[in-house]
């Protein structure tokens, strides 16, 4: 790689980083956040970024303008350079100080002992990590399957012509006359072929290896996202470093990060992301979390296909979030209404976003078995996510608790309906399918299960509140939740 090829490359990722970061910084409300503020401007800065970066794109091609460095990099750099002034003058950031002040925090200089060498070891074996995926990301060519034939296939065209033109099925594409083009999968959102035209426009050619940068963003975006929410959560600096190298850790996201090309681990950021920021809203109704968690929400379907029904799942929890007395009796009403809609036109047996409905209920247990607790995908994560719903089975149904527990079992359910009335029970037998779809509610269960373990060990302690701004002796604290307050006023959180 050319050291021209590396700055380009450096820009692609930089520019939309810049003007997410610089936007989220910048909403009102902002100044106010809590502990971890800086990992939740960079790493939902960024998920933003990429998200925005894509619509520009969008724009472009209906008005009919060639993709081009300068048509989409200077409107990004003007939306980065008009955030970065308001959030200036509202939040009246420090000049000086801020390298010092970023150095300390990455030497752990807040931490004593043991805590600091554990501190420091955690972070070189994240740095080391995310090295070495980078490489993968940089070396390895587009890896086949889906990745060749759902998403690259658009990323080519679109970047050869320097526009957006419309794929079709096979019937449509050869009724088309040549005026469509056909993939295995046409109706798929455009937004990860976009990343990687974007990545191809900067760099001046076509590399099916460089234009896939953006997974390795953003599973660092991820990173810093579950970092921000452990904080959020009451965990210290080392505590939501642990949590956050558990999260990073699992193997299957660490595959979708090498082998980049698939949308499962951006759209498990971006349901993650959507997730924190809802609940955030829930628990402090900052004007800041409200426009993040509706702008995420939006993003999923833009991701995936299946992202219109885990942007569901996280309606279900703001509804029990923000209406405490009915909200669950509200949702549980409506799970009923769709189990009884289901069960009437899986007869006919119709098809919904792409899978095809039937009434007959049989999941493929044992390879669901095999999937979640036998094979090296997830390490321990199912069987911890399984001991800690036994365990903190009160705290979870808790009113602090109760939406991010919705949240996930509506998640469970959804995976559970579609590998049990679907024809997608198929594709679990071959474990071609069942991963990928788990990966998309992986982050947030491992936080899930990290916030109720947290409430169940905190339970019997010394009440302690919660900090509202970053601890600049990076100590625990005990939740929210658990302060000398009135336990039935109190909110979610994440």
């Amino acid at each position: 790689m050319s050291v021209l090829d590396a700055s380009m490359l450096v820009l692609a990722v930089l520019l939309p980083w810049l003007a997410g970061g610089a936007i989220v910084a910048a909403l009102p409300g902002a100044r106010a956040e809590p502990a971890g503020r800086p990992a939740w401007i960079a790493g939902a800065g960024w998920l933003l970024g990429a998200v925005l970066v894509t619509v520009l794109m969008r724009g472009l091609a209906r008005t009919g303008v060639p993709f081009g460095r300068l048509v989409i990099a200077l409107p990004l750099a003007g939306v980065a350079a008009a955030a970065l002034v308001i959030a200036w003058r509202r939040a009246g950031w420090p000049s000086r100080g801020l390298v010092a002040a970023g150095r300390d925090a990455l030497a752990g200089r807040a931490l004593d002992g043991a805590a600091r060498v554990a501190w420091i070891a955690l972070l070189a074996w994240l740095a080391a990590r995310f090295a070495m995926l980078l490489a993968e990301v940089l070396w390895q060519p587009l890896y086949p399957w889906d990745a060749w034939i759902q998403w690259a296939t658009k990323a080519k065209v679109w970047y050869s012509l320097h526009t957006m033109v419309p794929f079709e099925f096979a019937e449509q594409w050869l009724a088309a006359n040549g005026t469509r083009y056909f993939d295995a999968s046409p109706h798929y959102p455009a937004t990860v072929p976009l990343w990687q035209v974007w990545t191809s426009v900067m760099l001046g050619r076509w590399d099916d290896a460089l234009m896939n940068v953006f997974w390795w963003q953003c599973a660092v975006a991820l990173a810093l996202v579950v970092y921000a929410a452990l904080r959020r959560l009451g965990y210290g600096r080392l505590g939501a470093l642990t949590g956050t190298w558990l999260v990073s850790s699992l193997p299957l996201a660490n595959v979708h990060v090498a082998l980049a090309g698939y949308a499962d681990l951006p759209m498990a950021a971006y349901y993650t992301v959507a997730a924190v920021a809802a609940l955030r809203w829930i628990e402090r109704r900052g004007i800041d979390d409200a426009l993040l968690a509706l702008a995420f929400v939006a993003a999923c379907p833009l991701i995936k296909t299946p992202g219109i029904i885990w942007a569901m799942t996280i309606v279900a929890a703001v509804v029990v979030g923000a209406w405490p007395r009915g909200g669950l009796r509200l949702v549980g009403l409506s799970a009923a209404a769709l189990a009884v809609l289901l069960s009437i036109t899986s007869r006919y047996s119709p098809t919904v976003l792409g899978y095809t409905v039937h009434l007959t209920f049989a999941p493929a247990w044992a390879a669901l078995r095999d999937s979640f607790f036998m094979l090296g995908n997830w390490h321990l994560l199912w069987y911890a996510v399984l001991a800690v719903a036994i365990l903190g089975r009160r705290e979870a149904a808790e009113r602090p608790l109760q939406p991010f527990t919705t949240l996930i079992v509506a998640g469970f359910s959804f995976l559970l309906l579609v590998f049990g009335v679907t024809n997608a029970r198929d594709w679990v037998a071959d474990q071609t399918t069942v991963n990928r779809a788990a990966l998309h509610l992986a982050p947030l269960a491992a936080l899930w299960a990290l916030a109720v373990f947290r409430r169940y060990a905190t339970r019997d302690a010394p009440p302690v509140a919660a900090p509202d701004r970053e601890d600049p002796a990076g100590t625990n604290h005990a939740l929210p939740g658990d302060a000398p307050v009135d336990a039935a006023a109190q909110p979610a959180h994440a």
